[in-house]
């Protein structure tokens, strides 16, 4: 081979490496193996941020679901529960995740099409009938309505009678990346930081056990950037939320435990594993050299891993088996504390119970028959790992710098960032310049551009087409059965709020448990903040 083959983010990969191949992230011979890597559990955290990682426990193993009405996936968590999943993780429907009710006509054909329909605290009881909300830990990716979903399950665990403050799980909140690359936002990116930064301080004292932002590089890698770009773009608007909660005037160390992040796993194992050493690295330097964080629980990068969506392939399904389990080796082995594995039939359609049974044992081989959860961080001190994880920090250093320079004061260098299209395009040149690959036969994707075969149909899932009916009706039907001052009176209270500087969350927790539905909370917000509308870049 004439020329360096080169990790998905481009750096170029040597035939070999030995000592003089380990320089510093800041690019400088003398690498400190101590400084850099240091212990498991110990500051800077490279190696992991338990001193015995899976050896003490294993990483939650948490299937995203959710389809159809609440009563659908319902089944389906009871189904996967029964087949060992330790947390849950939901998929709301598009109207859910910007704000409509299944009556509007904007939900017109969507309703429970790409995850689960929910309006009202009555849905929310049905998704969750049977399973006790204090005994399980549940994700919900759900980010322009996240004050309205994590006050929904907040109120259902109220019902049940559960100790709210032992509450435990994620909402995934982190509405930047929304602007950047996934587009279900609502709300102009001033008023989104509010809610943000109200559920901080709500979550802190009320329900202090849960993760109350997961920091997401996922979607912009699923949009096309490279594992350098994922680990830049992730830590920044990281720095962003916690910009804003100190100046909302939110102590650093009250908020800064329980921010969680949210990571791709793609098939390059080792630059995989690498992204996931080099974040933790960087993130606890940010943590306790930027802003200060006294706490060592402040200055950890938790995060959850979902194997990489984007490279499921609708030729030869079944090879994405093989994909999964390669992508969900490297989260373990870069120490991840929570990970979905795919189902093969997704590029297809939403999972079969077949695909989602695969996934969840695809896992289970990987922690009980591998072997690799025996030892902490077992590819510590490989002279490729090491150079590959200080080569990533050091571009995405790079990054990061270009970003701040965009704010004059350096805060907010992120959201002016996203404002002047600087991360869309570099995202976007990424994408075009992997695609072209893919196209030229330079990059192999199996059973696509090379080793392909005549296709053999696979049994997918179907969404029952009646659903979108019956959940109308449901809606409606609540409406006429509430009590319409009660109701009233609370979304009164919620604008009254959202025009004032009061926290939002505890009105919209009143609200929903007066029966006021997600698309209603979601409209009194509109009307006070307005809406945004995407700057077109080219």
């Amino acid at each position: 081979m004439s020329e360096r083959p080169k990790t998905s983010s481009g750096i170029p990969v040597e035939l070999v490496y030995g000592p003089e191949s380990l320089k510093g992230p800041d690019g400088v011979d003398g690498f400190d193996f101590a400084a850099e890597v240091g212990e498991p559990g110990a500051y800077p955290f490279t190696r992991g941020i338990q001193p015995t990682m899976y050896r003490g426990r294993l990483w939650t193993m948490r299937q995203y679901a959710g389809m159809g009405d609440a009563e659908e996936s319902n089944r389906r968590y009871k189904f996967l529960l029964g087949h060992g999943t330790k947390g849950l993780s939901v998929a709301f429907d598009l109207p859910t995740q910007i704000g409509y009710d299944s009556d509007s006509p904007l939900a017109l054909g969507e309703v429970g099409k790409v995850g689960v329909a929910i309006d009202s605290i009555e849905d929310m009881e049905r998704l969750f009938d049977g399973i006790r909300l204090d005994a399980i830990s549940t994700s919900m990716t759900i980010n322009a309505t996240a004050s309205i979903l994590l006050a929904l399950y907040v109120a259902v665990a109220r019902r049940q009678g559960a100790e709210v403050k032992r509450l435990n799980g994620t909402i995934q909140n982190d509405i930047l990346k929304e602007y950047i690359a996934r587009g279900t936002y609502i709300y102009p990116v001033r008023h989104a930081m509010r809610l943000v930064t109200d559920i901080f301080a709500w979550a802190a004292d009320e329900v202090p056990e849960w993760n109350t932002i997961s920091i997401s590089g996922y979607h912009m890698r699923e949009a096309g950037c490279t594992a350098v770009q994922e680990v830049a773009f992730t830590l920044a608007n990281g720095m962003t939320y916690v910009q804003a909660a100190i100046d909302a005037g939110l102590d650093v160390d009250a908020f800064a435990p329980r921010l969680s992040f949210f990571f791709n796993s793609h098939n390059n194992l080792l630059e995989e594993v690498a992204k996931f050493r080099a974040a933790r690295r960087m993130w606890a330097r940010i943590m306790r050299d930027h802003f200060g964080a006294k706490n060592a629980r402040s200055w950890m990068l938790r995060f959850h891993t979902q194997t990489a969506g984007s490279t499921l392939t609708a030729q030869q399904p079944e090879n994405n088996i093989v994909r999964t389990t390669l992508q969900g080796l490297a989260a373990v082995l870069g120490g991840t504390q929570s990970l979905h594995t795919n189902g093969f039939d997704e590029a297809l359609a939403l999972p079969t119970e077949q695909a989602a049974r695969i996934a969840l044992r695809t896992q289970q081989i990987l922690a009980y028959e591998s072997g690799v959860v025996q030892t902490v961080d077992p590819l510590a001190g490989s002279y490729y790992v090491e150079s590959l994880t200080n080569e990533i920090e050091r571009r995405a250093d790079e990054y990061m710098t270009t970003i701040a320079e965009f704010d004059r004061d350096g805060k907010y260098g992120m959201l002016r960032a996203i404002e002047q299209g600087y991360v869309q395009r570099e995202i976007q040149n990424a994408a075009y310049a992997y695609q072209r690959a893919v196209d030229e036969k330079e990059a192999v994707v199996v059973g696509v551009n090379e080793f392909t075969r005549d296709e053999v149909a696979v049994p997918i899932q179907r969404v029952d087409e009646a659903l979108e009916g019956r959940q109308v009706e449901r809606v409606r039907a609540l409406r006429m059965r509430r009590e319409a001052g009660i109701h009233a009176a609370a979304l009164r209270r919620v604008e009254d709020a959202a025009r004032g500087g009061e926290n939002l969350m505890p009105l919209i927790l009143r609200a929903v448990e007066s029966y006021a539905t997600v698309g209603e909370i979601a409209d009194v917000l509109r009307q006070v903040f307005g809406e945004y509308r995407e700057t077109v870049v080219v």
